[in-house]
């Protein structure tokens, strides 16, 4: 893995993941579609989409635990601050020796830069959310994500992926 690499695509991930409109409807297609892609990955993951502090959809699927959810709070609070996506958090803060906790002194039991958590984010309007999951591996939950964000707007999906 190149770190200097995927903080590139990643860069590009969160510029062309863009929806020009997020309404509850759309929470729901994307909420059922990330379940869809972790069963077919026999994976289980929570699954949280917030539009600001308002939760729109929520599903912990059979084989996770409330631990899941409570990563998912955790990554979510780093998109939240920082509004780019918690696992480029977590490349920046290995390739640094310091991650965006340990630079701003935030709390672990709040904050945790591991990959799964994306800023949802809309056209003319920028930030105005999160997508998480939680339950795979970090690279995992972040491809998860990416993967069905790129389906679900119809973007080229093999470019957006992490080599």
């Amino acid at each position: 893995m190149d770190i200097e690499a995927d903080l590139q695509r990643i860069a590009i991930q969160e510029a062309e993941l863009v929806f020009p409109h997020f309404d509850a409807d759309t929470a729901w297609q994307l909420g059922v579609a990330l379940r869809e892609a972790a069963r077919a990955r026999q994976g289980a993951v929570t699954i949280e989409i917030r539009r600001g502090e308002g939760l729109l959809f929520f599903h912990a699927m059979p084989g996770t635990t409330p631990a899941n959810a409570d990563w998912a709070r955790r990554k979510r609070h780093v998109v939240e601050l920082v509004q780019r996506s918690s696992y480029a958090m977590s490349l920046e803060g290995r390739r640094d020796g310091r991650d965006v906790q340990q630079k701003m002194g935030l709390p672990e039991r709040d904050y945790a830069c591991h990959g799964g958590s994306f800023p949802l984010i809309v056209a003319g309007a920028g930030v105005i959310g999160t997508i998480t999951v939680s339950g795979l591996p970090q690279r995992e939950d972040h491809a998860l994500v990416v993967q069905v964000l790129a389906r679900l707007l119809g973007r080229d999906e093999p470019a957006l992926h992490l080599d």
